[in-house]
């Protein structure tokens, strides 16, 4: 009953808030621009800076374990990989690919990491070092995916094209995609975070308040922006494939990683990590990066908003059958 009350008290709040950004765009409090301006800042400032204080903040040597991390690091870009391509081979809209394949793929465990490994046992434990394993490539894979999906199924041949100009055009989008995953704020943010870690430094108090400062907007904002971004008629034209990567992030990701994370033989710290790596709710960033690299932000939308509300159940029911079987 604990973790259940638990679980509700961290994915109602987030489901709040989305409602809030719906309402004050019903009342005209905010606006399309304003939902334009908010993903614009939290993409750019808001989301780098927030993984910057994240990674910055844990410390790496201290608390590396190497089977561990690369258990981590290995089942992430496995996961985005099979996703990315049973997406791109089984869905017909091609148009909704990379927004699939992120959205059934990367989860919150930066925002909920901690705090559930804490609950669960008594500790962050791992949580730290499973973020510094995953979260980068939670983030480097969905530039990736984002970048190299954003025209599928919108691209149109010109008429009397030569193949030769095709070709060459496909070369300066993939030049254009590597430049822009190199310049990617996220990524960025991520590598400047790793760095101050990895260097032992003290942050000095004024700017590291004004980062928690800074940090502290991604979230909401992004929430607000998802909720005044809300459109009933398109969302109900993405509900059955948002239902699907709803399915695979909550469901089938944990089911097919999770045993093997317990042939490993893993400790219970470890195991709840792994956990809410696996099967967190899609995070409020998917919206943000997906709105920002032209993919399909209604999906996206749809699918945090379905596993927000149902994560209360499911992460529930894996940690009892986890505790049943001695995992936990």
């Amino acid at each position: 009953m604990s973790n259940m009350v638990f679980s509700i008290n961290v994915t109602a709040p987030i489901f709040l808030m989305i409602l809030l950004g719906y309402f004050l765009k019903k009342i005209k409090v905010i606006d399309d621009n304003f939902v334009k301006v908010a993903n614009k800042y939290v993409f750019l400032v808001a989301l780098p800076v927030m993984l910057f204080k994240d990674i910055a903040q844990t410390d790496i040597i201290k608390d590396i374990s190497a089977g561990f991390v690369i258990f981590c690091s290995s089942v992430t870009i496995l996961m985005f990989l099979i996703i990315w391509l049973l997406s791109y081979l089984l869905i017909k809209d091609k148009t909704q690919v990379g927004a699939f394949a992120q959205a059934g793929a990367r989860g919150s465990a930066a925002v909920l990491g901690v705090a559930f490994v804490e609950n669960i046992c008594g500790s962050a434990g791992m949580a730290p070092v499973m973020i510094v394993a995953a979260v980068p490539f939670f983030n480097i894979l969905s530039v990736i995916i984002l970048t190299f999906s954003a025209d599928l199924g919108k691209d149109v041949k010109l008429t009397g094209e030569s193949k030769a100009l095709a070709k060459q055009r496909r070369n300066k989008n993939i030049r254009k995609a590597c430049i822009n995953i190199c310049k990617n704020p996220i990524i960025l943010g991520i590598l400047a975070g790793l760095l101050f870690s990895i260097s032992g430094l003290e942050m000095p108090k004024i700017p590291s308040k004004m980062i928690n400062y800074i940090s502290n907007t991604a979230t909401p904002i992004a929430l607000l922006a998802i909720g005044g971004g809300f459109n009933g008629k398109e969302a109900l034209n993405r509900l059955k494939p948002a239902v699907c990567a709803s399915i695979v992030k909550l469901i089938i990701l944990p089911a097919a990683f999770i045993p093997v994370a317990a042939c490993f033989g893993f400790g219970p710290s470890e195991m709840a990590a792994i956990l809410v790596m696996l099967a967190s709710p899609s995070t409020v960033s998917c919206y943000v990066m997906a709105d920002n690299m032209g993919n399909d932000r209604v999906l996206t939308s749809n699918t945090i908003l379905i596993t927000t509300i149902m994560s209360s159940l499911t992460l529930t029911g894996w940690v009892y059958i986890m505790r049943a079987v001695g995992l936990l």
